[in-house]
């Protein structure tokens, strides 16, 4: 079968690491230790498993650091490759294990990658997965397959970015015919968006800050919206596309990503009704802000700026991934009492009206606000055409389009 796959070179890491930054033509050149290429079909590890045939898979943020060396080395270990990339994907069943009654051939399916103790076949199930929060799974290195805490990144399940792949009836959620493809697509990413989203109290009187609006974060405020926060949303936009998605998707102000930092924390001190006072060394302290910052990038800056403008007692809610951020002043997070949230993955989650799983949640949402939602998806690419769709994702700013994928032919 014909997939990207993911392979492990050291002299490749360094190379993108190093001179990557500078030379960023090298993340999508033949320097990358991702290519096209023909593979093995992955085995159906047990007869609890089926198999998947993608027919759309979206290029995550992760991905994007994995191809970009710019991940942390922590989840190394949890990590077997070479694997196959992917794990945003709405595909066909083609294939079902002797055990399997949950799902039929011919469904429609969207993936819940965690790779949790019922996927692994552990009895007795680890303490998270025993709460439905197989996402913290504390066996993702036992049972049936290899290491990995996600499909996409264990070499055993295969990925989105293939003609094939391989789940545990246990990962698979059908997807209603009123949902198009290029709406379910977006349902794990979503569900992700949800998952931070509900991890904290909105009041009407309150304002949520939002930095970053790629795909997270405008997955983000659609899900603050879409579950009833009626709270002031600020947000912080780069591209034209960023601040008309937003807009559509219910952003009340905007306040600017970048420039300097005098004249950026004025602006943002106006819009959150901050106070800013001179520091003798280094940024200013500000006081005052937004009672919820929801940081969708966390990289070092946006990390160091919110919880500076975050008011005293609120809640700093980490959706992107950290990376190993350098730089950043945690003064204020102890200064103000903020509460610090981190968020991966999935639910369950606690609603007004009782415990739903993220993503029966992020698909019944999606039946409302998918025609919203699908104006992010690009044009679908090839996956022979991988360098040109990592460069789409790469430089949103030049191709306006929020979230890239690609299209899954038989080759």
């Amino acid at each position: 079968m014909k997939a990207l796959q993911y392979r492990k070179s050291i002299p490749r890491f360094v190379l993108l690491k190093v001179a990557g930054p500078r030379l960023r033509r090298l993340y999508t050149s033949s320097a990358s230790p991702v290519a096209y290429r023909e593979i093995q079909e992955q085995k159906l590890p047990t007869q609890s498993w089926v198999r998947i045939k993608p027919i759309l898979a979206g290029i995550c943020g992760s991905d994007l650091s994995t191809i970009c060396a710019k991940g942390s080395p922590y989840l190394a270990p949890v990590t077997s490759m070479p694997f196959v990339m992917g794990h945003e994907l709405v595909g066909r069943v083609i294939e079902v294990g002797q055990d399997v009654d949950s799902v039929s051939v011919g469904a429609r399916v969207v993936l819940h990658p965690a790779l949790g103790c019922h996927v692994r076949g552990i009895a007795p199930l680890c303490d998270a997965c025993q709460n439905g929060r197989d996402a913290l799974c504390s066996n993702i290195t036992q049972g049936d397959i290899s290491p990995g805490i996600q499909s996409g990144f264990c070499r055993d399940t295969g990925g989105g970015f293939s003609t094939s792949m391989v789940a545990h009836h246990s990962q698979v959620y059908a997807v209603p015919d009123d949902i198009l493809d290029e709406q379910a697509v977006l349902v794990e990413p979503f569900a992700c968006a949800l998952h931070g989203a509900l991890r904290v109290s909105l009041e009407a009187n309150q304002t949520a800050l939002v930095l970053g609006c790629g795909s997270i974060g405008l997955l983000t405020i659609a899900a603050l919206r879409a579950t009833g926060c009626k709270a002031r949303i600020v947000a912080s936009g780069r591209y034209d596309h960023q601040i008309r998605l937003g807009n559509s998707l219910g952003v009340d102000e905007w306040i600017p990503s970048g420039g300097p930092v005098a004249g950026r924390y004025d602006k943002w001190a106006s819009v959150l009704k901050a106070q800013v006072l001179k520091a003798e060394l280094g940024k200013p302290m500000v006081i005052g802000g937004a009672d919820v910052t929801f940081d969708c990038v966390a990289s070092s800056h946006t990390i160091d700026d919110g919880i500076r403008f975050t008011k005293s007692g609120g809640s700093f809610v980490l959706v992107g991934m950290p990376g190993a951020p350098r730089g950043v002043d945690w003064t204020p997070l102890w200064f103000k009492e903020l509460t610090l949230c981190a968020t991966y993955a999935y639910g369950p989650e606690r609603l007004a009206d009782g415990q739903r799983d993220t993503f029966d949640l992020a698909i019944e949402l999606m039946k409302i606000w998918g025609p919203k939602l699908v104006k992010l998806v690009g044009p679908a690419f090839a996956l022979q055409d991988y360098q040109a769709a990592f460069r789409s994702a790469l430089n949103t700013g030049r191709t306006g389009v929020a979230k890239t994928i690609f299209r899954i032919e038989d080759t």
